[in-house]
């Protein structure tokens, strides 16, 4: 029996395996050069702190926001669906702050050293250290928080926002499942946006730049929707994702 392939499937295929291929490769890299594992390593403890902190802040209040939605019925099978809506909003609540953690961390300290271990990276390849293009400090600062909060910030919250909601639907399954996905999307075009946003590519640019590797940013993505194992893809993400920009844009 013979297959016939379509050129473009091969490509969405090849596009996502690559995609995740250069997550890895990120880690990898960063695994064998110092300076890029001790920066991996405080992004990677700055989002567990954050996490564990507002983890434990949420879930102080767990029973408060469970009685505001439903109080506990008082015997009966509802008592079973009651303790089932707990579980599960501890669950939610636990998602919630962890990438509340994840952002409030990106805001405050990550987005510089995301952007220094990209300058690493950048340097490792090309040969030659990468500088900001801002002239102080505080202008640096400026234009990595108004890269991050149309990059990242806004992406994020809206997806939360539509996978909670989710939650009320018949087609809840299929909400968290897109919702998911477009969060990893956005999660790893916030990596991949760094040469482009350091280069000072317009915004019309960049955003064609993620139309185009869709495919490619879901493969890299992906990878941050493995429990546990997010937060380390994470902390490494702006290593692969300058490796690639590089590498595909010298193609």
């Amino acid at each position: 029996m013979i297959i016939f392939h379509n050129k473009d499937e091969e490509k969405i295929d090849m596009d996502l395996i690559e995609g995740i291929k250069y997550n890895i490769k990120g880690v990898m890299l960063s695994l064998k050069t110092p300076k890029l594992l001790m920066l991996g390593i405080l992004r990677f403890a700055f989002v567990v702190l954050l996490t564990f902190l507002l983890s434990g802040l949420v879930l102080y209040w767990h029973d408060e926001i469970l009685m505001a939605i439903w109080k506990k019925p008082d015997s009966g099978w509802l008592i079973y669906l009651w303790n089932a809506v707990s579980y599960l909003l501890s669950i939610a609540l636990a998602a919630v702050s962890m990438v509340m953690a994840y952002l409030i961390s990106q805001l405050l300290f990550c987005v510089f050293i995301m952007d220094y271990m990209s300058r690493i990276t950048e340097s490792i390849v090309l040969g030659q250290e990468m500088k900001p293009t801002q002239g102080s400090w505080f202008g640096f600062f400026i234009h990595l928080i108004k890269q991050e909060i149309p990059r990242a910030v806004i992406p994020v919250i809206i997806t939360l926002f539509i996978m909670i909601t989710g939650l009320f639907t018949p087609f809840s399954p299929i909400i968290i499942f897109i919702s998911s996905i477009a969060a990893a999307v956005f999660l790893a075009w916030d990596n991949t946006d760094l040469v482009p946003a350091r280069r000072l590519y317009s915004f019309k640019t960049r955003i064609g730049f993620l139309k185009k590797n869709l495919m490619f940013h879901i493969g890299f993505g992906v990878l941050f929707l493995i429990p546990g194992l997010n937060i380390v893809f994470l902390s490494f993400a702006p290593v692969g994702a300058t490796l690639s920009f590089i590498e595909r844009e010298g193609k």
